[in-house]
């Protein structure tokens, strides 16, 4: 991937890799036009209309031809194609280059990141070293039973502290009911008459509600994933202690969480309660104990404050969800400029979806710094296409129709493009879902590639920041850790502007580099680490949880 180049017409084409034998046109592109192939090149005429962000070849494909983007397979022609002619479902197929290892890559050049040296975040420093972005107590149900009780328990804290993310539309609603005038009734707009209780805990961020289907009724392995899961969670550096909720006879049972948080906290330096609904009897009982232990928790994480924290406390996990066939070129490689920047710091990433890694596996077995790494990336990809399999499914059907209408016709074209989030440094580590990153460097975590499954997950391994492209859009957050969302196109930074919080569009539009946003952008993680600024995720109070059933979802 360091050979892409950004051969731009900046009106009309872009063709990403000197390998291509395709380009993306930036704009409609109608039948007729002369394009250019590359700055200075041929120039060729389209066959047919080509809409913004699809792609159209170079010149005629045959029957079985393979299409390049990024410089790698990403389908084959099943119908014959002209020259200049637009790729769709209907004349191109799925394939991909051999997942066979390149030789080992190390020829990395890390980014000049002289203006980052030095740099700190303001943080929440943990008993176990590591340093959370904000700071969280969390409630958690061992099982769905407990669902009910998370959310009364959800409503009486949000009242009693006067935290009501949903005040704005009650009063909408209201208004509209009686036929009030729905003047001043904005996002973030407070009613004069209404009073805003100041916090009690200046320095926590809030109470974090986990609810989830499972616990019980599936397999033992569901179970002891989901106590893995949940210990991720409350061991995270971003939560200072927890509260947890237990029916008492679900498979999640109380020591497999237990044993699970000691694993991860063996010196047990965040606080958690367990509370186990059966033993206690009465409701009542169940809900003043728990109540008292949250505003106990809540008491002592408000004792700790904010300090000085280095870059390399940062653990961003990258994602890209409802992606459009601008994602690949401008928002998902400046996301990885960010991460390449953080590694050079000392700080690590963590890439997942493993079915939109489809297709680059050599190549991003080739950045693996060991045999090891390289064969247990290719052995858990092959678990994963095997479970897939065997419930009649496969990568090749992991585009949305989102994904299609926007262009993105195949895995492998999605999937090139995806991995670009990585950036292009080493992978120092392969970990298979809800390990923990432990080892500094950009990680290769095994998610779906479903968005809030993979966000779930990034978190539970450690990600105290996240980064989330989009081309279509989405609210996608997170529980525990910020989620900052990057526009691929400016068009979508206007129209969800209050979803999106860094706008890659004019990487496309040709008014600034990569480089340059990039340092931007990792100015903006700085921010957003440090409690300065708040995700459009946050404002909006997206807290997104949805624990993996591995083998279901792509």
């Amino acid at each position: 991937m360091s050979e892409v180049i950004a051969t731009q017409n900046l009106r009309r084409t872009l063709r990403i890799h000197r390998l291509d034998n395709v380009s993306v046109a930036l704009v409609d592109l109608p039948a007729g036009a002369e394009v250019p192939i590359e700055e200075g090149g041929a120039i060729i005429t389209l066959a047919e209309p080509i809409p913004r962000k699809h792609k159209f070849t170079h010149g005629a494909l045959a029957v079985g031809e393979r299409v390049t983007m990024y410089g790698v397979t990403v389908g084959r022609a099943t119908r014959a194609i002209a020259t200049g002619g637009r790729l769709t479902t209907d004349n191109v197929e799925h394939v991909t280059d051999s997942a066979q290892t390149e030789a080992r890559r190390t020829d990395w050049r890390a980014p000049d990141v002289s203006a980052f040296e030095g740099r700190t975040f303001e943080g929440f420093h943990r008993g176990d070293g590591s340093v959370g972005t904000a700071n969280y107590w969390l409630v958690v149900p061992l099982v769905f039973c407990e669902n009910r009780n998370i959310e009364v328990l959800r409503t009486c804290i949000n009242e009693a502290l006067g935290n009501d993310p949903h005040r704005h539309y009650k009063r909408m609603a209201r208004a509209l009911l009686n036929g009030e005038p729905m003047a001043g009734l904005g996002i973030g707009e407070e009613s004069v008459s209404e009073d805003v209780m100041e916090t009690p805990f200046p320095n926590v961020d809030g109470v974090r509600f986990l609810t989830h289907s499972l616990g019980c009724g599936g397999t033992r392995e569901d179970a002891r994933a989901l106590c893995q899961l949940l210990a991720g969670y409350i061991c995270h550096p971003n939560v200072a202690g927890a509260t947890v909720l237990s029916l008492g006879c679900q498979n999640a049972q109380a020591s497999l969480l237990e044993e699970a948080i000691a694993t991860r906290d063996p010196e047990g330096t965040r606080p958690v309660h367990f509370f186990e609904q059966q033993a206690l009897g009465d409701e009542e009982t169940l809900m003043r104990e728990a109540l008292s232990a949250i505003f106990n928790g809540l008491r002592q994480a408000n004792e700790l404050t904010r300090q000085p924290a280095p870059l390399s406390k940062l653990v961003l996990g990258v994602e890209c969800g409802g992606s459009d066939g601008f994602s690949g070129i401008s928002a998902n490689p400046l996301v990885g400029g960010v991460v390449d920047r953080l590694v050079a710091l000392g700080g690590s990433g963590i890439l997942s979806e493993f079915p939109e890694l489809c297709g680059v596996e050599h190549e991003l077995a080739a950045r693996c710094t060991s045999d090891a790494l390289a064969t247990r990336f290719r052995d858990l990809m092959g678990a994963y296409q095997r479970h897939a399999g065997a419930v009649g499914a496969d990568f090749s059907m992991n585009p949305s129709p989102g994904n299609i209408r926007d262009g993105l016709i195949t895995d492998a074209m999605k999937s090139a493009g995806a991995a670009r989030k990585g950036g292009d440094s080493p992978i120092v580590d392969v970990l298979d879902y809800t390990e923990p990153v432990t080892r500094q460097g950009l990680s290769l975590l095994c998610t779906p590639g479903n968005d809030v499954e993979s966000t779930t997950a990034m978190a539970g391994s450690g990600a105290n920041l996240m980064l989330f492209t989009t081309g279509l859009g989405t609210p996608t957050g997170n529980p525990v850790t910020p989620v900052l969302k990057i526009a691929s196109n400016s068009e979508l930074a206007r129209r969800m502007f209050d979803a999106i919080d860094f706008d890659a569009g004019p990487i496309v539009e040709g008014s600034s580099s990569i480089d340059a946003l990039a340092n931007a952008l990792l100015e903006r993680c700085i921010e957003t680490a440090s409690g300065r600024y708040q995700s459009c995720a946050s404002r909006l109070d997206q807290q997104d949880f949805i624990p993996w059933k591995r083998g279901v979802s792509l």
